[in-house]
């Protein structure tokens, strides 16, 4: 299989996108590491060690665990991430702070302490589950596209820094997902019904992102049978981004 003999980490990999791409990379035939803050629902196949990226001895800690189980690392998914809503003054900075800490500088820490795993390894790949928001303008999400539109960036100044090391570096752009976190969204407004009807419509294809299709993309550009793809990103949005439908 593509990922036989490779090590992968997935952040946020015990529910949502992170357990789907768990799934995918391990019917694939890698090891894989899952990294959460609460690691009881994931999968029994996989490695799992409690981690919160926003912390850093707690992420040397997890990723150092994972390369001592398997032997290395290979692969880095850094999809762990939080939402906000709201406009630009609808969050103090304490709350810009934390989410920027988790969505933007959680990727760097993780990142940072797998990269003498990645300059070992012969396969070596970075995913990070970007979105969206980074590219185009939503409506009350002015801080989650700020973070973001910062993971878009940091992914392709990534590529660059170590392409010459044979690590690549690349993004998934989901659109909007059926996750929990937008589950959440749903329950909290007046008319869920209606909210997750509005939301479907968004997309040109008429349905949420099935966390699924965003973790078959996130394997296309982590597996070795990828190597000429780096510094880019892949909307799985519906068309959401490129496609204006007349209904």
């Amino acid at each position: 299989m593509e990922f036989d003999g490779l090590t992968a980490i997935v952040t946020g990999g015990a529910s949502g996108i992170g357990a789907s791409v768990v799934a995918v990379l391990l019917d694939r035939g890698a090891r894989v590491g899952v990294l959460d803050l609460n690691t009881e629902s994931a999968d029994p196949r996989a490695f799992a060690v409690t981690a919160d990226v926003a912390d850093d001895a707690s992420v040397r800690a997890a990723v150092e665990a994972v390369a001592a189980e398997f032997g290395g690392i290979d692969i880095v998914v850094n999809n762990a991430g939080i939402g906000a809503v709201g406009a630009v003054d609808d969050n103090a900075d304490d709350e810009w702070m934390r989410v920027l800490n988790i969505n933007v500088i959680g990727m760097v820490r993780v990142t940072r302490a797998a990269l003498p795993h990645l300059r070992a390894s012969s396969a070596a790949a970075v995913v990070n589950t970007c979105s969206i928001a980074a590219t185009a303008g939503l409506p009350q999400r002015a801080l989650y596209s700020a973070s973001k539109g910062a993971v878009l960036s940091l992914t392709r100044a990534m590529a660059a820094d170590h392409l010459a090391e044979g690590i690549r570096v690349n993004c998934v752009n989901p659109g909007t997902a059926d996750t929990p976190w937008v589950g959440r969204l749903l329950g909290a407004a007046a008319d869920p019904g209606a909210e997750r009807a509005a939301l479907a419509a968004r997309q040109p294809h008429g349905r949420l992102v099935a966390p699924e299709e965003i973790a078959d993309a996130i394997a296309y550009l982590a597996s070795p049978r990828s190597r000429s793809t780096t510094g880019t990103s892949i909307a799985i949005d519906g068309g959401m981004q490129e496609l204006r439908i007349r209904r």
